[in-house]
């Protein structure tokens, strides 16, 4: 019986994007559906989602949230929405191209080989960070560092968002009790899946900021990523 991917993408915003990325995915040698998760782009995104559908039946889904409701919420939603639908590999992506989607691929022979989650990482021995400046790669990568030290975990890229997790893996963690909306969902994730005892493998990725669109980074999700390795270690996960 043949296996089920899905990509989950959470959208606000992203017109510009949509399109090129619905059409880079599919075109790939490997079957990958999609599913966006907008959270009311007043820019029209979901519109353009919903054109995309007719051009490719029973490959593009959506789930229209009733406004910016973060990151981590849309991933969880994601997940439940996935889980349900009985996808066998789960995919986290953005939707800016700064994760190249040929690397979809990597990810999912990498759990395919017996890994729990692959990461797609840009720390790791053969990783890389494009059109950063060098203030923004440092406190990433130390951010990281911090992030290791707190929950005592080897992960090199600890906020990645490019991902593939076994459906066992989003069966096992309590979605429900991951609440964080930004960075601190990304590293909790991680950490969870870790307490469960589930095999956590870095694959290398050259990332490259965005080209189109502005990046949703603020200090609120800075704090949120600080603060938040300290509740992680005493969460029921």
């Amino acid at each position: 019986m043949a296996t089920k991917s899905i990509v989950i993408i959470p959208t606000y915003n992203e017109l510009d994007n949509v399109g090129p990325m619905v059409r880079a995915i599919m075109a790939l040698e490997r079957s990958f559906e999609i599913l966006f998760i907008d959270d009311q782009s007043p820019d029209g995104t979901a519109q353009k989602i919903e054109e995309l559908q007719s051009s490719y039946p029973n490959r593009i889904h959506l789930e229209k949230r009733s406004g910016k409701l973060g990151l981590g919420t849309a991933y969880i939603h994601g997940f439940k929405w996935a889980l349900k639908h009985s996808y066998d590999y789960v995919f986290e992506m953005d939707c800016d191209f700064s994760h190249n989607p040929t690397d979809l691929i990597r990810l999912l022979e990498s759990c395919e080989s017996g890994v729990d989650v692959s990461i797609g990482s840009r720390y790791c021995r053969g990783g890389h960070v494009k059109n950063w400046p060098m203030k923004r790669i440092l406190m990433s990568y130390f951010a990281s560092v911090y992030v290791r030290i707190i929950l005592f975990i080897g992960i090199k890229d600890t906020t990645a968002g490019f991902k593939c997790y076994r459906a066992e893996v989003l069966k096992t963690i309590k979605l429900d009790h991951v609440t964080f909306k930004g960075y601190a969902f990304q590293i909790c994730m991680k950490y969870a899946a870790l307490k469960h005892g589930f095999k956590v493998k870095e694959i290398p990725i050259t990332f490259i900021d965005r080209i189109v669109g502005e990046s949703k980074m603020s200090t609120g999700i800075f704090k949120e990523a600080f603060f938040g390795v300290w509740k992680m270690r005493k969460m029921d996960l």
